[in-house]
């Protein structure tokens, strides 16, 4: 695993306007709390801790320097502008070696499946329990050759020595179905077209049967009227 630093300074100032003055210095605030200590407000360096979650994950332990003092921690919760996808504001979790930490790690899928089967990928990560220095940035899934039939659940994945998993075993990671023949494929366009035809059919049918409708015309109770005058005369 590779050693992340990162050198904090201590805030002590608060609010809106102070965050704003720290992202303007280049610099993002945060908060470092865990093991029944007080809530450490600090900021961090932005771009070098831009770079760790690029290089490291979002599970990468981090070694953090604060006035003289040297704190593991891991990123717990990250805030990000919506437009910009700057950080905002970030989590720290303070941990100790050997303390076993709950992380949701993703799924990367190597490999080529066989040639007449279709991956149906279901999960994006799942969640193990490991040593807070060992855990992985992610995890790989070979699907080389896997045909129809051959799927992977969570209880399939290799996971790095010493890790638990906690998502459910038989939880489908990635499925495999068989690619349609030709056959299959000339059917359902044949079917389609078959339904298409019919509804033209119905709509024509119902388009004739409209313009065969005779609408009477209304009779002129004008005319009636001065004929009757007429004869009255």
């Amino acid at each position: 695993m590779a050693d992340y630093r990162l050198v904090a300074e201590a805030r002590t100032e608060f609010g809106k306007g102070s965050a704003r003055r720290t992202r303007r210095a280049g610099r993002v605030p945060a908060v470092l709390y865990g093991h029944g200590q007080d809530v450490v407000h600090l900021s961090l360096p932005a771009r070098e801790f831009a770079a760790i979650l690029r290089n490291g994950g979002g599970n990468a332990l981090i070694t953090i320097e604060l006035d003289g003092a040297e704190h593991l921690a891991l990123t717990k919760a990250v805030q990000r502008d919506p437009l910009t996808r700057t950080h905002e504001h970030v989590d720290l979790l303070t941990v100790r070696r050997g303390e076993k930490q709950t992380v949701e790690v993703p799924i990367v899928i190597v490999g080529e499946p066989g040639i007449d089967s279709i991956p149906n990928h279901q999960m994006n990560a799942v969640s193990i329990e490991a040593d807070a220095t060992r855990l992985p940035d992610s995890i790989e899934v070979d699907v080389t050759g896997r045909t129809a039939g051959q799927n992977i659940t969570a209880g399939d994945l290799v996971l790095p020595v010493g890790a638990t998993l906690i998502s459910d075993p038989e939880a489908l990671v990635i499925g495999f179905l068989g690619a349609p023949t030709a056959e299959a494929l000339e059917a359902e366009l044949a079917e389609a077209e078959a339904e298409a035809g019919i509804e033209r059919d119905e709509s024509d049918a119902d388009a004739a049967a409209g313009e065969g409708d005779v609408v009477p015309e209304p009779q002129d109770q004008g005319s009636g009227e001065s004929m009757d005058a007429a004869e009255n005369s």
